[in-house]
């Protein structure tokens, strides 16, 4: 009897092995990474095992370790597992569907929630001149409620004096981020998830691995201002551009905002 191969069969193949490529990028450069390989390697074996070799019962044992490892893995993964649905819902993985609303009139831009950048740019750039540390967040589509609640609730228009003012070496909030959320500072001092990422480069600080880990788990812009250097870096779903001039701040911002 010999085996039929269909259409079905290699739309199934190939669904899979885009499945486990996004998978393998999105666990890349963490410690995750050799743990989700490890377990491509566990399923092979099993697959070998049940039902290629038709062993009874060490695919027993691998049946009991899978039915048991499973929740285990929902434990463990919960972060990583939430961000994977968070970026398959995100906005930024539909933007083309969007637009293309958009075109057609079904879906039209409030005016009354579009962002000013341009004191936003100011503020980072009399910032940059000073050296002063800045984590600024430019929330999108994501919910980022559970963050906003770490610092202080502001809730004001966006301001270029209040944003310095915020991030004066002095003041008790300069050390946390700044959230803006529809046109508004909705909070300032809010603490940040620090990236796992293990190839980020060792000279970044903590302010760039809060950047990087929020735009991991959500959609958000976070502009960064080192203390050091005051060099300008936008981070954006896990990738950080570096040494932004002041004067290209706003283009880039704007690049990279959901439509």
């Amino acid at each position: 009897m010999g085996i039929t191969f269909q259409i079905k069969d290699a739309i199934d193949i190939i669904l899979v092995a885009i499945l486990m490529y996004m998978c393998y990028v999105w666990t890349r450069g963490t410690g995750v990474k050799n743990i989700f390989i490890g377990l491509i390697v566990l399923v092979l074996i099993w697959f070998l095992v049940t039902r290629v070799f038709k062993m009874e019962l060490l695919g027993a044992i691998f049946d009991g370790i899978f039915n048991v490892g499973a929740i285990a893995i929902i434990v463990i993964f919960q972060t990583e597992i939430r961000q994977f649905f968070s970026r398959i819902g995100s906005r930024h993985n539909w933007r083309y569907f969007v637009k293309f609303l958009e075109k057609i009139h079904l879906r039209k831009k409030s005016p009354s929630l579009s962002l000013s950048l341009a004191p936003i740019a100011d503020a980072c750039r009399d910032m940059a001149k000073g050296k002063v540390g800045a984590l600024i967040v430019i929330a999108q589509s994501s919910n980022l409620q559970e963050y906003i609640d770490t610092g202080e609730v502001i809730n004001a228009k966006i301001n270029t004096r209040l944003i310095e003012n915020i991030f004066f070496k002095n003041s008790p909030l300069h050390d946390g981020a700044v959230i803006i959320d529809k046109n508004k500072i909705v909070s300032a001092g809010s603490i940040l998830p620090l990236s796992r990422n293990l190839e980020i480069p060792k000279h970044l600080g903590l302010r760039h691995r809060a950047a990087i880990g929020i735009s991991e788990r959500t959609d958000a812009i976070v502009i960064v201002l080192s203390e050091e250097t005051g060099s300008i870096s936008l981070v954006s779903r896990g990738n950080i551009s570096q040494r932004i001039p002041p004067s290209e701040l706003e283009k880039a911002i704007e690049e990279r905002l959901i439509i």
